[in-house]
């Protein structure tokens, strides 16, 4: 299976509180897509690998994603080496991937940090024909950074209004991660109330910079070429 999309995140989750409005548009658009978890979450505080498994399932079944795979890296433990980095490779040779989502290189999180470096890295080195050239070579022709808790300034905003409710029903699959009253477990910031307030408070901010309801912002470090500029409008 070839995809249009693959979308990394460090942990069963990542992709459903960023940009999973922007992953179910594409699939509405008739974009394969598909979800790299690199890890299971084992480290998390609350609930564990496998109630994480399920919910990921879950919430597969939501957005409606062709494929997710998790690649087995080490919790709190994501290092850019070469073990890693063949496993990246790996999955992006598998998939082939037009366009990779992956998390901006600043973050609070060490791992959100750490898996947008092995990444980038990774999809640069699978396309070099003479690593591990039993597998044929592909690279990516664009890598596309979405935003985890620090901000940046976009490259640009995709509307989402239309599948804001798709990613938020996603996002409640995750039922010992997020604010969940009848879950017994410790509380944490992604467990609190105010941080799914966060996420509406965001969707709606980067909504309104572009006059929609619900927007989700990225950033790409090359220059972007318009070839008609009535595109834009």
């Amino acid at each position: 299976m070839e995809l249009d999309v693959l979308a990394f995140g460090a942990h069963r989750d990542d992709i459903e509180l960023t940009c999973a409005g922007t992953v179910v548009k594409l699939i509405n658009q008739g974009y394969s897509v598909g979800i790299a978890d690199l890890t299971a979450g084992e480290m998390g505080t609350r609930g564990n690998a496998e109630e994480r498994q399920n919910e990921a399932k879950e919430s597969t079944k939501v957005l409606g994603i062709m494929c997710r795979e998790n690649l087995g890296i080490p919790d709190a433990n994501i290092q850019s080496n070469d073990e890693n980095k063949l496993k990246v490779i790996l999955v992006i040779r598998k998939y082939k991937p037009k366009v990779i989502f992956l998390p901006y290189w600043m973050d609070r999180h060490p791992d959100h940090a750490y898996a947008s470096q092995l990444v980038s890295e990774s999809a640069f080195l699978a396309g070099l024909a003479k690593l591990h050239p039993e597998i044929p070579r592909h690279r990516p022709q664009k890598l596309i950074y979405y935003m985890c808790h620090y901000q940046f300034e976009p490259s640009f905003i995709v509307d989402v209004s239309e599948q804001h409710e798709t990613k938020m029903k996603a996002i409640h699959c995750f039922k010992s991660q997020i604010f969940n009253p009848t879950y017994q477990g410790e509380q944490t910031y992604i467990s609190s109330p105010e941080y799914i307030e966060s996420i509406e408070v965001r969707s709606r901010y980067y909504g309104g910079l572009i006059g929609k309801k619900h927007g989700e912002p990225f950033l790409i470090r090359e220059m972007i070429e318009i070839e008609d500029v009535m595109t834009l409008i």
